[in-house]
């Protein structure tokens, strides 16, 4: 399969995949939202207690804010990266392939990473059902982002 064939492939990934980053951050904003008002709040002595962490959440389990924060980052690049792939499914020439791709790219990476601190936290086991649905966004994310990739580099090179 190659050429106009990968096009509807492409394009169905490509709209799933946006439908899916924009989840993980409407889950992920309200996990920022929450550990912000519900954190914790230093008295007027400011003594912090002895397991400080900056990345605190008050849901989850130790691997929560970071799981957080680069699904946060994941699901904005993601997201930002379907422009440029939107670009390259109009046009569906050899010249937009590119920056679809490397977008695409990056976008996966960063899910990925996002992927492992989901399984990291996956593994302590004490988490909120909402943090579960994200894990389980980013774990699909992580293949159908991947597929998208493999799918974009179906246009033909003129002859």
């Amino acid at each position: 399969m190659a050429g106009e064939q990968m096009k509807p492939v492409a394009s169905l990934l490509l709209v799933l995949n946006f439908c899916m980053y924009v989840i993980v951050l409407g889950i992920g904003g309200w996990a920022m939202n929450r550990a912000i008002d519900r954190g914790f709040e230093i008295g007027p002595d400011f003594n912090l207690p002895a397991h400080f962490a900056p990345i605190y959440f008050p849901m989850g389990n130790a691997a929560t804010g970071f799981f957080v924060t680069f699904a946060l980052l994941a699901g904005v690049v993601g997201a930002a990266s379907t422009i440029s792939g939107l670009t390259h499914i109009r046009s569906w020439t050899v010249g937009s392939l590119p920056a679809a791709a490397m977008a695409a790219t990056i976008a996966w990476t960063l899910t990925v990473l996002a992927m492992g601190f989901a399984w990291k936290e996956i593994e302590f086991q004490v988490r909120n059902a909402k943090l579960r649905t994200m894990e389980a966004f980013l774990i699909i994310l992580s293949v159908t982002q991947l597929l998208y990739i493999v799918a974009v580099h179906g246009v033909k090179k003129p002859t």
